[in-house]
């Protein structure tokens, strides 16, 4: 009886205010999401990557709208139809522009692997394009480190540096990964560590076979090795979360992923990113553990090396930005005997192989879709658009090159076509998805009137919005004033007033 009426009492804060009959409560706004209630680590959840595929390329599970004709707005959100920080994301750079110091400093930024001892190797991969390591620094920190491939040198790397921190800027959670230099005699084998020979069993692994794998990843011209050490996540590991549905283990995840803002939005933000990878298995929920035995459940997003034209193991396919399959592009190549060409195919890219394939020419936000369909991405709004969207647009070209430069191209050619695409980039999306909603947030009431912020106008992406605002009562105590666009009517926010502070916001289109 008590998980029912907790569940219950957490629905009110976490699900849209249209959710419940009351719409505003004395507490409203929530910037944060309540406590978590806490409970016992619960089992591993492992994900097949194949059936993953298969079970979303044909027919998106989850209640996705274009299945059931419908529209669903976005839950998991407060009445200013943000997402509450918590488990899933918090609020960063939009909302507390970050220094240019923090921006490169990513999460935490104080962990890199001591270099003032060896490094001793506890796991190893060497199967595949780019094999990897677990090891424990000097400091018996743990770390997973993830190589370049030999025909693309710091490109997977570079990339991993680069969005690991955009992304922690945009409020997600994320692990610290680090770029790191080593030499092979700063390795030193564990004992008992073990590797799969060629027919799949585990044998002791040996130095040479430490040396063998290191003949699979580039060198830098001094002679050392160029690596991201990805340190160890706060707590257990135990399984990726879906882009649909809730854990039904864990008491807390009671919206379904589909429906969360958060998740929708990250659409907007693959596309930017050129994050054609963003699906389940490279997501990671983590048990945090808060008194003894109990804790809570943690969502990380990570394994970033499919992007900005990477492809982690070789530069990302010329279709990226495109569905593996699709009927509709399908059957329009065999009627057209394959003469017009799809939107991707006219890309043309640079020859910069420590970037692989990325550019901005040819770059459509609207037509842009991961490897396969998403449900989250699938249910997206365009005020799910337009958040995402204000999030991307928030970093300046200088924010950017501070972002790129983590990346440690050698080559200048290559930090600056990276820096030129994710600026253009960034246009592209302002231009697109502005233009859909009335661009106006950062509502204030000062001096008695109500305040805002032209984002669009003030980007340069719309032209100032025109609007008509109406006041007029809306329950004792609330004020509700209805700002329409002049220049196209359907364009309306409902602005919410209590007591001099905006506590909600509706946005219609």
């Amino acid at each position: 009886m008590k998980k029912i009426v907790f569940l219950l009492t957490l629905s009110l804060f976490a699900l849209s205010p249209a959710a419940s009959g009351q719409k505003f409560y004395p507490d409203d706004p929530l910037l944060k999401e309540p406590a978590p209630r806490l409970f016992k680590q619960p089992a591993n959840r492992k994900l097949s990557d194949y059936y993953d595929l298969f079970s979303h390329q044909f027919g998106p599970p989850g209640e996705v709208a274009v299945k059931l004709k419908k529209t669903i707005p976005a839950q998991a959100v407060n009445t200013l139809g943000e997402p509450m920080e918590g488990a899933w994301w918090e609020q960063r750079h939009y909302y507390k522009r970050m220094s240019r110091e923090e921006l490169q400093r990513g999460p935490g930024g104080n962990n890199a692997p001591s270099t003032d001892g060896q490094w001793t190797v506890i796991g190893a991969k060497n199967e595949g394009v780019t094999p990897g390591f677990v090891i424990l620094d000097a400091k018996k920190r743990r770390y997973f480190i993830k190589f370049d491939p030999l025909t693309n040198p710091n490109m997977a790397t570079a990339c991993d540096a680069i969005v690991t921190r955009i992304v922690h800027a945009l409020g997600y959670h994320v692990p610290e990964n680090y770029l790191v230099y080593f030499s092979p005699e700063q390795l030193e084998l564990g004992e008992d560590v073990e590797l799969l020979d060629k027919r799949g069993k585990p044998q002791k692994m040996t130095r040479r076979d430490l040396l063998e794998i290191l003949l699979k990843v580039p060198k830098t011209s001094d002679g050392k090795y160029r690596a991201t050490a990805s340190y160890s996540l706060p707590g257990k590991t135990i399984g990726p979360p879906r882009y649909y549905g809730t854990r039904a283990d864990d008491p807390n995840d009671i919206v379904p992923h589909e429906h969360r803002r958060d998740l929708r939005g990250f659409h907007v933000i693959s596309a930017w990113l050129g994050h054609d990878d963003s699906r389940a298995i490279n997501n990671v929920d983590v048990f945090v553990k808060q008194q003894g035995e109990l804790g809570y459940i943690k969502h990380f997003l990570l394994d970033f090396g499919s992007a900005l034209g990477s492809g982690t193991q070789k530069p990302n396919s010329p279709r990226s930005g495109a569905y593996f399959f699709d009927w509709g592009p399908a059957m329009e190549q065999m009627f057209t005997l394959g003469l017009k060409p799809q939107y991707w195919a006219l890309a043309k890219y640079p020859k910069l192989p420590e970037v692989g394939r990325f550019e901005w020419k040819t770059f459509d936000p609207e037509k842009w879709l991961p490897e396969y369909p998403n449900p989250a991405f699938l249910n997206r709004l365009p005020d799910d658009e337009f958040w995402g969207a204000k999030l991307v647009t928030a970093f300046t070209d200088e924010d950017l090159k501070a972002l790129v430069e983590t990346g440690q191209y050698a080559d200048p050619k290559s930090t600056a076509w990276v820096l030129e695409c994710l600026i253009e980039r960034r246009n592209k999306i302002g231009r697109a998805y502005f233009n859909k909603v009335l661009p106006l947030d950062q509502f204030r009431m000062e001096g008695g009137k109500l305040t805002w912020v032209d984002l669009g106008a003030k980007l340069g992406y719309t032209k100032a919005a025109e609007v008509d605002m109406a006041w007029s009562d809306f329950a004792p105590g609330i004020r509700r004033a209805k700002l329409t666009s002049k220049a196209n009517p359907k364009q309306v926010i409902d602005v919410f007033v209590r007591n001099s502070e905006v506590i909600g916001i509706e946005r219609y289109w």
